[in-house]
Formats: structure tokens, sequence, C-alpha cells
């Protein structure tokens, strides 16, 4: 060899020694391509005519601060989503690795879905993977089960409490700044005021007083949702919260009409069928129901199953002081009646019944699911601390399993009291039942999971429904069904008042798994063709921008 080249040779081979090997990633799941298609499409559009034209300026600054927090969930999430995105030239596992955030699938207990990834830590990226609970436990710290909060090892191993605003603090800083210049467009002076306030809290990791300024939003035609907020994809303890955003465009004419139901929350807390001990506590009568069409998710609400409606905040405290808000996505929900629910329907529910399964009683009963988190109990009655904190990580299941059946609860209340003159509790018993199927296909994993388990399994021991084995149609009973649903809400309520930890894990064990002969029914579905759920066609080029 040329002598003169052999500096170079020597070069090129340290540099090869250097490189990292490249590991490709591939799927270990045959059925890959059919599960992205169970994720049907659907553009997030609506009528920007309505904005003005400062609104419209906002807008991109808001799907970039949404793109942040998209990121930011990506590494609680998982970690590195480049890393893992660039690796793998499959267009199926590119496109399902995207839709849960990772290479678990949300959907079907978190199961890997990729070669060589084990299974998902409990703790997500919040803790420590190689943590134990008992570890957590005797850690010095008032702050390591704050909601803002990273558990992280020092250099000496140990571990510590790290604050969002620290440990995403690029980012953060970021999406401050852009919230801020947002604020100067926003003609509306509670947004402008909760988006100022919310650019501070991202910096500081004091999120209440912007929650606050979020309740007092009432006149604004653009939301946006931003920020840590639901504690669902910690598993572990349930303590951290996870980065989301939603933008959303209130529809006015719809919102109008659920205005009136907001002052009748502490009526409806005094008709909740338990004993007056578990309901003393006063809902704030300032919550706001809404209508709106989503525009963009992102990060921990956009992975897996696609939420139709919200409550927020979180807050126990503002929701003695303010309430809540229950925002209803219209666009999202409607694509999931008429492509996913009215098809199930058709395969599970009696012929004679499926006259009942209409959107306007599916459209109520997930409203008032969200209204029913307001209702009930925050605090123990036995000295157990905050309800949450007493349940520990059984508290976001048991607090879904709540709300699924008080919001049936009150729509049957409501029809009593004379508020929904046009409502025929049938509608919506039979789809809610239909509803459970729809929702039950996406497994006992997640929270909602345990909670539709839960339900259907408990009124199937309660003859809410019977089943005929010939044609395979599920039958709504109406009075046994009013039996049930009364007597669950009493069940959960008692368990969430006395802060009864052991019981709520019991009552998951048994109660929050799906049974041979529900999974039968499902494969009808899944054979059926009928979609999981969807995937949105989001973001500034879908709108025009």
């Amino acid at each position: 060899m040329n002598k003169l080249l052999l500096p170079f040779v020597a070069l090129l081979m340290l540099s090869a020694c250097n490189q990292k090997p490249t590991k490709m990633y591939v799927s270990s799941d045959a059925e890959l391509p059919q599960k992205v298609d169970d994720f049907i499409p659907f553009q997030l559009t609506t009528d920007l005519n309505q904005l003005s034209d400062k609104e419209k300026q906002m807008l991109p600054l808001l799907f970039e601060t949404a793109q942040i927090m998209d990121d930011l969930f990506w590494k609680q999430a998982y970690g590195d989503k480049n890393e893992l995105l660039d690796n793998t030239k499959d267009p199926s596992l590119q496109k399902f690795l995207k839709i849960n955030y990772g290479p678990w699938e949300r959907l079907n207990n978190n199961q890997s879905f990729v070669e060589g990834i084990g299974a998902k830590p409990a703790g997500a990226g919040f803790y420590p993977k190689d943590m134990t609970k008992e570890e957590f436990e005797a850690l010095d710290d008032d702050k390591k089960d704050d909601l803002y909060t990273l558990i992280q090892r020092g250099d000496d191993g140990k571990l510590k409490v790290v604050p969002y605003s620290e440990a995403y603090k690029k980012e953060l800083t970021k999406a401050s700044e852009l919230l801020k210049k947002a604020a100067t467009l926003a003609e509306d002076e509670g947004l402008r005021t909760y988006l100022e306030l919310r650019a501070e809290a991202l910096l500081s990791n004091e999120y209440q007083p912007s929650d606050m300024a979020w309740m007092d939003m009432k006149t604004n035609t653009i939301d946006f949702v931003v920020g840590p907020i639901e504690n669902y994809e910690d598993a572990l303890f349930g303590y951290k919260a996870a980065f989301e955003a939603y933008i959303l465009i209130k529809d006015k004419e719809w919102s109008d009409k659920l205005t009136r139901f907001a002052a009748l929350l502490p009526e409806l807390q005094k008709s909740l069928p338990v004993d007056d001990t578990y309901k003393q506590e006063v809902p704030g009568s300032d919550s706001d129901l809404g209508a709106y069409d989503a525009l963009y998710y992102a990060g921990d609400c956009n992975a897996g199953s696609k939420t139709i409606a919200i409550n927020l905040p979180n807050d126990p405290e503002v929701h003695v002081s303010k309430g809540s808000r229950k925002l209803q996505l219209k666009n999202s929900m409607r694509a999931k009646f008429e492509k996913i629910l009215v098809p199930i329907s058709k395969v599970l529910i009696d012929p004679a019944q499926q006259q009942h399964v209409k959107f306007d009683a599916f459209f109520e009963n997930t409203m008032f699911h969200e209204v029913a988190h307001g209702l009930g109990i925050k605090e123990t009655i036995n000295g157990n601390g905050g309800v949450r904190e007493a349940l520990k990580e059984t508290y976001s299941s048991m607090e879904e399993a709540k709300a699924d059946i008080l919001g049936l609860f009150m729509v049957s209340e409501l029809v009593k009291m004379g508020e929904l003159p046009e409502t025929d509790l049938m509608d919506n018993y039979v789809t809610f039942m239909a509803g459970i199927f729809r929702s039950v296909r996406f497994g006992a994993a997640s929270a909602h999971g345990k909670a539709n388990m839960m339900r259907f399994n408990y009124f199937q021991e309660h003859g809410a429904f019977s089943y005929n084995e010939n044609s395979g149609y599920y039958t709504v009973d109406f009075d046994k069904m009013t039996e049930a649903m009364n007597s669950l809400s009493a069940e959960i309520l008692t368990i969430q008042g006395d802060g009864n930890y052991e019981k709520a894990k019991q009552t998951l064990a048994e109660m929050g798994t799906i049974r041979p002969a529900l999974q039968k029914d499902l494969n009808k579905i899944e054979e059926a063709g009928i979609p999981v759920d969807i995937v949105f066609e989001q973001g500034p080029n879908v709108i025009g921008l």
C-alpha cells in the first residue's frame, strides 16, 4: 500500500471503530399492518371564518407550542423518539409507533410490538427504571409525589426530585415565549390572562393560578389546553402529570344549550344514591359546559385511543372553589359514533333495540361522564387525606368508573327533574351499553380500560342486560339497569370516601378484566372489520394555514 495513504486508512478505521452500530428496529407482530388499519383516519377541521384576523394569527403559535408538548410527552412515555423512528424503515411500524408514542401497544395491555424491547416500565420515564417502591417511599422529600416533578438518580446514585421546569427547561422556555406572543394577539381578556399565566407556570412549576384563570374564561372562541395535565401515564403511583395540548374552537350554538346544567351540580350532588356522609362536599357551580371542534391533539391525549371529552382542571382545590370545565369535542365524538359505535351496535345489540342508539344520547352520556368527575368526594371522610392519595395507583381507574356510572345516573336524574324533556332514557341506556363495547376494545391496561371492564362485569352480574346465545345479541333490561346503576354508584362512592385502597385493589382485580365470553364478542367486532379508533390528520396544512 502507498505509504501516503496509510494515515488516511488509519483515520478511516479509527472513525469506524468510534461509530456506534445502528440498531434497526423491526416489528415482532405479524398483524401490524391490520392493527394500523384498525385506526381510521379523520381530519380535524372546522369553519375558521368565525375567527378574527388576530385569532387566525394566533393559531400558528399554538400549533408550535403544542408540538413542543408532543415532543415532551415522547420523552416521558418512551425516551429518544428520533433514535426509535430513525431506525425504523417499515412504514406500518413507523405509523404504529407514532400512534402509540413508543413500542408498546396501548390498546393491548402495553404489549411490546418491537423485537428486543421488553415490557414498558410502570413508571414510564417519570422514575428510574431500577427504582423500587420501597426506595421511593424512603425518599425524604415532600415534593416526591408532586404532579410536576421527576424522580432521578443523582451522581451519588441516590434518588432526587427534579421539577419539570428544571428537567425540561429548554423546551418549556420556548413554549413560554410562544404563549406570551399568543397572549399579545388575544382580544378576549380571559384568554389573554390565561395564556400569560400559563406561560409563567411552565417556568415556575406553579399551575394553580393559570388553572383558576382558565376556569374564568367564558367568552373566548379559541381554547388552548396545554401543559402537564393527566396522570394516567404513571402506572406506578399515578403521581406524575404528562404533557399534552388541545387546540379547540368553540361551537357557540351548542355550548349555549349546555350552560344551564352547570348550576344544577349542587342539587345533583345531593341526589347521589349513597349515604349523606359521602356527599357533604359542595361542588362548585361555576362549572362550564361547552361544545368544541378540535383542531389539534398533542402528546398524552393523542396517544392510543383518542378522548372525545375533557374535564379539567384536575386540581381538587380548583374543583371546590370554581368547579371544572367540561369540553365536549363534537367533531371527534361524531366520528367515533358514526364510524365505530353504530357499526358495533349492528353486530351486538338486539335489532329491536338498535333504534335506541342515537348521537344525542351518546353526546349526553359523554358530557355527563365529564360532569360527574366534579361530583362525589375529594377528601376522605375518615382522615385518610385526599381520595387521590389514599387510593394510590387505583385512583384513576376508580375515578373513571365513578364518572362512567354517575354520568348515566345524572342523565336519569335530569330526566326526572324535567331538564331533559326530549330525552328517552332507554336511548341513553342502550347507547351506553353499545358504548361499553366500543370502549372495552381499548383493553385493560389504561385507567379507562379497567373502568370499562368493571362496569361491564358488574352489569352482567346484576342482570342489567341479557345475552342470547343463539343470536349473539345483547338486550338491555331497563329496570335492572337502573338498579345496577344506583348500586354501583354507591359502591364506588363509598370506596372513594373511605379511601379504601385494599377494597379498590380487590374490586379492580375481580372486575377489571376481559372475561372469555366478552372476548368472543370482541372477536366478532374484529371480524366485522370495525375500526378500533380514529387517528387524526391534523395540523396547519389540514386547515389551510
